[in-house]
């Protein structure tokens, strides 16, 4: 199954369709395009901060509208968009608005319903995602620099079966392009949508290398932010 904003194939509720687009948002250092070394920890940014907290925000209004008409999946998006969001601990309380407890919630309105509870499963493996990649294992967080007309790529291994989301957020002067190809060079998922921002999920991917190409379509160079889980 592929997923984009608004868009489903392959069986996904219509609100997650709607809803489950929030990816990562983490500052991050540059480094050449082609380079495939893991990143070194990044300085904070104060911009892609204070869009983490709108995201926060969001999931916090998206988990109240869950709760007011006890929607399991409407829940689980709420949680999906939290998770996508990295934090600092900082002393104090324990939070209470976490991934683990908005689940939680979705599992009281699954209503013993399987798939609902299997799905709610899945979210909280630890193991969903990259499993190994030219930047180490775990979700990938990194900067790359594109000239005009130049295709990045690189090969990772994901969970089989779980959840993989990509996304590569161009810094807005061109076209970004996405596409993910399995060991064979079949697209699994692309997304061409003429804007700088490509999302690609894929629900259960199968075992063997995946292929992430990020290409500049415009004619200026781009920073892009590729992230996955």
């Amino acid at each position: 199954m592929v997923e984009r904003a608004g868009r489903v194939v392959g069986g996904q509720a219509p609100i997650a369709a709607a809803l489950a687009i929030a990816v990562s948002v983490v500052a991050l250092t540059a480094a050449p395009a082609g380079s495939q070394v893991r990143s070194a920890s990044p300085a904070p940014d104060p911009e892609l901060e204070a869009r983490a907290i709108t995201r926060m925000v969001t999931a916090a209004e998206v988990a109240d509208w869950a709760r007011e008409r006890r929607d399991a999946p409407a829940m689980i998006v709420a949680a999906r968009i939290l998770a996508d969001i990295r934090t600092r601990r900082e002393n104090g309380d324990e939070p209470f608005l976490t991934p683990a407890a908005l689940l939680d919630e979705a599992e009281t309105f699954a209503g013993g319903d399987r798939d609902l509870l299997d799905q709610i499963s899945r979210e909280r493996s630890p193991d969903k995602g990259v499993r190994a990649s030219p930047f180490g294992a775990g979700p990938i967080v990194v900067v790359r620099r594109l000239r005009a007309r130049e295709t990045y790529s690189f090969t990772i291994e994901a969970r089989r079966n779980e959840v993989l989301r990509v996304a590569a957020i161009g810094d807005g002067d061109t076209n970004i392009d996405l596409a993910l190809r399995d060991q064979n060079g079949a697209v699994i998922c692309a997304d061409g949508s003429r804007d700088h921002y490509p999302v690609c999920t894929v629900a259960r991917p199968q075992a063997g290398p995946i292929r992430i190409e990020i290409v500049n379509r415009g004619e200026v160079w781009s920073r892009v932010q590729i992230l996955t889980n």
